[in-house]
């Protein structure tokens, strides 16, 4: 059992006794069947632990942590800017994002979003899920829908911009200034040129073309999020 990995809100330390909450619990019971005194891990931004099973009632199980096994850890702060898109498109994109190693998420609604509402709570549990699989402690910020304005106006931030009409097609290192990275992603039917000029005048903005052809939300998520990783590492 300790394969499974929960992450749990509330703080972690050694030797501490706690309960898990209904989901989770029902999780353990009902879908891996584990039994009183099995191990598995609870992790946060604070590390992770080896825990055992101390009791196992109707609806709740008790447990224990029995050692540390990771280290809080140092991260990039990689933040990704996006406009909302059907739902079963950005569920995939959520998750994807997140296994690789998004920190901060903010929905912007720009002048061509067609999808305006966002069910933080969903994504929320997407990140988490995502988080339990990937191996990471620290679960993704999800800020609430804002313009375009209020983002560039409220972040300090080193900002990628996937400009379909930029000749440019590398990123340069050496231009960032050691801020969180921020990559944009722009609607469906694409920026609008007053947002492409307000995203050019940001101080800190390198514009580049991830591919020649047309790409999906969600493609240009996950690929402008591995050609990021790939400069940085």
């Amino acid at each position: 059992m300790g394969n499974i990995r929960l992450f749990f809100s509330s703080t972690l330390s050694d030797d501490m006794t706690d309960k898990l909450d209904k989901l989770q619990s029902h999780y353990l019971m009902k879908v891996m069947r584990v039994k009183k005194n099995e191990v598995f891990s609870l992790f946060n931004k604070d590390g992770e632990w080896e825990a055992k099973i101390l009791s196992i009632s109707k609806s709740m199980v008790e447990f224990k942590t029995t050692k540390q096994i990771r280290q809080k850890e140092s991260i990039k702060e990689l933040w990704l800017a996006f406009s909302p898109i059907k739902l079963n498109y950005q569920n995939f994109m959520i998750q994807k994002a997140t296994e690789l190693g998004v920190t901060k998420f903010l929905p912007i609604i720009f002048d061509r979003t067609v999808v305006r509402k966002v069910n933080l709570d969903r994504l929320k549990k997407i990140v988490i899920e995502a988080s339990e699989q990937s191996n990471r402690l620290n679960i993704p910020i999800i800020e609430k829908p804002q313009n375009l304005k209020n983002f560039l106006n409220s972040n300090q931030m080193d900002l990628i911009f996937t400009d379909l009409n930029s000749n440019n097609k590398k990123i340069d290192k050496s231009k960032f200034s050691g801020k969180s990275i921020c990559i944009i992603i722009g609607p469906e039917g694409d920026f609008s040129e007053l947002e492409r000029e307000e995203i050019l005048s940001f101080k800190g903005v390198q514009a580049f073309k991830i591919n020649d052809n047309i790409l999906r939300s969600e493609t240009a998520v996950i690929s402008a999020i591995s050609i990021v990783n790939h400069v940085l590492n």
